[in-house]
């Protein structure tokens, strides 16, 4: 019987201990499942923007295709929080097109947002903006809980087109106890304090508080979340109610941001469509929503691009300037109301006429901003384009040409100038023309035609032989000169100096004089006006002494030119009226080694081989000479004249 009774407790004992390890092993598994959610990664459209989204941070997956321009991003690095979230996203690197999971930050609002292109995406720029965000690879940070589902600031958010659900995250509920979001009615001259981590009674209907969508209420004129402070939404806070939103806040978050525009985009750009009657209407449609597209990826503003458009069929005509849209959602509008003019399609005409007429101060030309001109062409033109554009060129404007559906071998015989594109542009690399094979593949040039234009850098076509250089007059201020020939000389070089395109930007002039010492009257950076420039050269006093003309070109080397701008041409004016006492072939020898061309004006007593040392090769077209200082007028032409052909003479691709 005892060894029954022993058996019996041994077989409960086992029981219990069975039951102990299983009770242990299920709070084990039951403790894993609680510490380890699964977290369901919120998805949202393209066009969803970060200002929308209350949550301080939180990790979101983006669909394919928010490269698009039409959802629009402001800032670099940092976005403004009326930016696209996706599109973001794209334009930092962080995702490419086809979309992806990524991690939102909130931080405060910046004072300025720089916009750029990057990665197929044109970032617009903004004075300023209440909030900001960064982005960065969808990888959940350690410590950190993010939501499975996103707090929007409006019940009717974007999400939902996409099935999103729009609920706030409530904190675990206290047992006997409700947790409900409630209203909270500011008086106006208080300030909420304490709103965090509140239960109160949930109010009755009569209160007006309805709704389950939670969005924070503004403290004073601007609450913390808009002053970039994200701590008021943390997990568990209770919310304010979607029933109060002041006005000045709603008309804030619903106005477009106005741009000034990119500032590395700073061009003055016309606009040549084709409204023949070749086009169809369908296809004009097509061209219109081009250029709506390339005005918004373009960040038209004050500061950044301006833009304007020409229509030609038989004749070319305005529909509007360059001063007329400064921003890019004018000009879409405007863009849409263009409606087609028929006829042939005479892009050589359209072209004069740009070049003529458009490119005006009165119609909005900045003047130190590159003038450029694109010019879509169904199919080809109907008159010939290549003598026109050579004007156009010359006339500083780069000449871009977008050619749609061009000719098949069938239709060639009709094309007035084969190859009439790459006669057209400066260069034949392919940079100033695009060929798209047919209309519905037209927007794919969008982006690269953009990228293109704003490469400020490589529109060579907008430097001429009057606006690229940087010129230094060395000026003989010897005691056989004599006060009045002096003064004919500094007329000489005034009236030099006028035919130039005189700025910061385009040619600059500066001068000195010698004698057996050397004087600088005035450097490159000190006069952007062509009348500044003028009043500088009459104020220049003679000197008298000496001929030391090696020391002068020496000395224009160092004082001079060392300070010229890299991008410039760099030409040096010397007027001497005698022979040089001191040595001029090793002076001269340097300054054609440093790439300085060198024009040698020689006066009466001047030596014709010392001259030809001075002057760069071929000695015939940079060297001159007259007998008498009254005759110096008439070489202005001729000088401006081989500047310009040696200019044009160089290599353009």
């Amino acid at each position: 019987m005892g060894i029954v009774v022993l058996t019996m407790k041994a077989s409960v004992i086992e029981v219990f201990l069975v039951l102990l390890v299983t009770g242990i092993h299920s709070n084990k598994e039951m403790t894993k499942k609680i510490k380890r959610p699964k977290f369901n990664v919120p998805q949202i459209n393209c066009d969803v923007k970060a200002g929308k989204i209350i949550n301080p941070e939180f990790i979101v997956k983006c669909p394919a295709g928010c490269q698009d321009p039409r959802y629009h991003v402001y800032g670099t690095d940092v976005y403004a929080s009326y930016s696209s979230v996706c599109g973001a996203a794209v334009h930092s690197g962080v995702l490419d097109n086809s979309g992806g999971k990524i991690l939102v930050q909130k931080v405060a609002g910046q004072s300025s947002y720089k916009g750029s292109y990057s990665n197929g995406v044109r970032s617009l720029s903004l004075p300023r903006w209440r909030e900001s965000f960064v982005v960065s690879e969808g990888k959940p940070q350690k410590g950190v809980t993010y939501p499975s589902t996103l707090t929007y600031s409006s019940s009717k958010s974007p999400a939902a087109k996409a099935g999103e659900t729009t609920k706030a995250d409530h904190s675990p509920s206290v047992p006997g106890t409700t947790a409900q979001p409630v209203t909270l009615m500011q008086v106006p001259g208080t300030t909420m304090v304490g709103a965090t981590h509140t239960t109160l009674p949930k109010p009755s209907p009569s209160a007006g508080s309805t709704s389950s969508s939670l969005i924070p209420q503004p403290v004073g004129q601007r609450s913390r979340e808009l002053a970039g402070e994200p701590d008021l939404w943390k997990p568990g806070s209770v919310l304010l109610d979607a029933g109060f939103v002041p006005k000045e806040e709603l008309s804030t978050q619903s106005l477009e941001p106005v741009s000034q525009g990119d500032p590395n985009c700073k061009i003055d750009l016309s606009f040549l469509i084709d409204g023949s009657s070749s086009v169809g209407k369908r296809r004009f449609r097509i061209q219109k929503q081009f250029l709506a597209d390339v005005a918004q990826a373009l960040d038209v503003g004050p500061a950044g691009p301006l833009m304007g458009v020409v229509q030609y069929g038989d004749n070319p005509a305005t529909q509007f300037n360059l001063k007329t849209h400064t921003n890019s959602q004018d000009l879409k509008t405007a863009i849409e109301k263009i409606t087609q003019r028929g006829g042939l399609s005479n892009a050589g005409r359209a072209i004069s006429f740009v070049t003529k007429n458009f490119f005006s101060k009165s119609n909005g030309n900045r003047g130190g901003a590159p003038n450029v001109a694109v010019v879509m062409v169904d199919g080809w033109p109907t008159d010939k384009v290549e003598e026109a554009s050579r004007f156009a060129r010359e006339s500083g404007i780069n000449i871009f040409f977008i050619t749609i559906e061009g000719a098949t071998e069938n239709e060639k015989q009709y094309v007035l100038e084969p190859n009439f594109a790459n006669k057209a542009v400066c260069r034949t690399n392919g940079f100033y023309s695009l060929n798209v094979q047919n209309w519905f593949g037209l927007h794919k040039t969008v982006q690269p035609l953009v990228k293109r234009v704003c490469d400020v850098d490589r529109l060579a076509c907008s430097k001429t032989c009057l606006n690229s250089a940087d010129i230094g007059f060395v000026i003989d201020g010897s005691s056989s000169v004599g006060t009045s020939n002096f003064r004919t000389v500094l007329q000489f070089v005034a009236n030099l100096s006028k035919e130039f395109e005189i700025s910061d930007t385009d040619t600059r002039i500066g001068a000195m004089q010698y004698t057996y010492e050397q004087r600088l009257e005035f450097g490159f950076e000190e006069h952007s006006s062509k009348a500044d420039i003028l009043n500088a050269i009459k104020k220049v006093g003679y000197w008298s002494g000496g001929t030391s003309t090696g020391a002068a070109i020496n000395y224009a080397l160092e004082q001079l030119f060392k300070k010229s701008k890299p991008n410039k041409r760099k030409l040096m004016i010397l007027i001497t009226d005698g022979r040089s006492y001191d040595d001029v072939r090793i002076p001269s020898t340097v300054a054609h080694h440093k790439g300085v061309i060198t024009y040698a004006i020689g006066v009466a007593w001047a030596a014709q081989d010392e001259l030809e040392v001075i002057a760069t090769h071929p000695a015939r077209d940079h060297a001159f000479f007259v007998d008498e200082f009254d005759y110096l007028y008439k070489l202005v032409p001729q000088v401006i004249q081989n500047i310009c052909t040696e200019f044009n003479s160089q290599p353009r691709n």
